[in-house]
């Protein structure tokens, strides 16, 4: 016989609404989905719940459960005191449908503005051959189930509706992370992608992404964080800097990663109003002076550009005395496998287990 416990359920839809107290029966080794489940069955009928799959692999339960972003699938009883009351509400990010159902469109509209992925052009596809220790460190990223509690917990668009347009958040920086790792994907612009279109410079890192991760995916250590050392490594760094200064590469942007989405093509070695090159420089010296005083959050980013090559398609000095991207990263040729413990740029998704 189970025992008597307190639930708080949020019900209303996009039209406002208030939590609700019920008192519902609860048994050994159940979780919070199942006493909604029984809350369906008995007390509230027309309560609204998204859920599929009961086994922490389909993502569709995402709620809130005590303020915490959490699957009800996830999350059992034997974790609240018996006399906690639990208290269920719906993603707070995302606009409420009905109950504790929201809309999560939002992400799926990131997706299909996210490259995908671009395999080699000479290669068919039953004859890709990649070595395991070559998808190391994007595979963690291929366990993600799309919750979207990373998403619904960055305080970027969670605080802000207005930043929605400019920022795709977490689940979609490793997507780009994912694909930056890949070794046959043949794409070199995701990482100026990632912070000229998807908003990766307005991420501050809180790691909040990574703790309520269900798949405990390092989002933070291994996908946010070395996307962002890469495009410091191009960007600021001050030998590519000066040679930029020297030899004036800034002048001539080259083919845009958005060419193909504005339908417009860039020829080489014609300039666009505004557009940064791949080391920072700009036409625009209003858009440089708001780059060198910090992020503008009015201002329209610039689109990201591909490294200055001649009219053969070869790179210039600058890009050639240097044997490695800039600075040692943790996505560079300096990284061997398996990575040494000491490694602080790399979390092994298995490192805080208890042995």
């Amino acid at each position: 016989m189970g025992t008597k416990r307190q639930f708080r359920i949020w019900r209303g839809d996009e039209n406002g609404g208030d939590l609700q107290d019920y008192t519902v029966e609860v048994n050994e080794g159940e979780v919070v989905l199942d006493i909604i489940h029984r809350l369906q069955a008995t007390d509230a009928p027309d309560l609204a719940c998204r859920w599929n799959c009961k086994a922490g692999k389909c993502g569709s339960c995402s709620m809130e459960i005590n303020g915490m972003p959490k699957l009800g699938c996830m999350t059992r009883m034997s974790t609240f005191t018996e006399d906690e009351t639990v208290t269920v509400t719906p993603l707070r990010t995302f606009p409420v449908i009905r109950d504790l159902v929201t809309d999560v469109s939002f992400n799926y509209e990131k997706a299909r503005e996210t490259p995908a992925f671009a395999p080699p052009a000479d290669v068919a596809p039953g004859d890709y051959r990649m070595q395991q220790v070559d998808v190391e460190r994007s595979q963690e990223f291929r366990k993600c189930i799309e919750c979207f509690l990373c998403q619904t917990v960055c305080h970027v668009v969670r605080d802000h509706e207005e930043n929605k347009q400019a920022f795709s958040g977490p689940r979609y920086f490793i997507r780009a992370a994912e694909l930056d790792m890949h070794p046959l994907d043949t794409r070199t612009d995701r990482k100026e992608y990632a912070q000229a279109e998807q908003g990766l410079g307005f991420c501050n890192i809180t790691k909040c992404c990574t703790e309520v991760c269900p798949e405990h995916i390092k989002i933070t250590d291994n996908g946010i964080i070395p996307m962002k050392e890469r495009v410091v490594d191009r960007r600021y760094d001050p030998l590519v800097w000066l040679g930029s200064k020297i030899f004036r590469r800034g002048e001539t942007p080259q083919t845009s990663v958005t060419t193909a989405r504005q339908g417009s093509a860039t020829p080489p070695g014609t300039s666009r109003g505004g557009t940064h090159s791949h080391a920072g420089g700009s036409h625009d010296p209003q858009a440089e002076a708001q780059a060198q005083s910090g992020v503008n959050w009015h201002r329209e980013v610039p689109h990201p550009t591909a490294p200055a090559v001649d009219d053969r398609g070869r790179l210039p000095l600058t890009e050639l005395t240097f044997d490695r991207a800039a600075a040692p990263s943790p996505f560079g040729d300096d990284v061997t496998f398996p990575l040494p413990p000491e490694h602080l740029n790399f979390a092994h998704p298995e490192q805080d287990d208890k042995h």
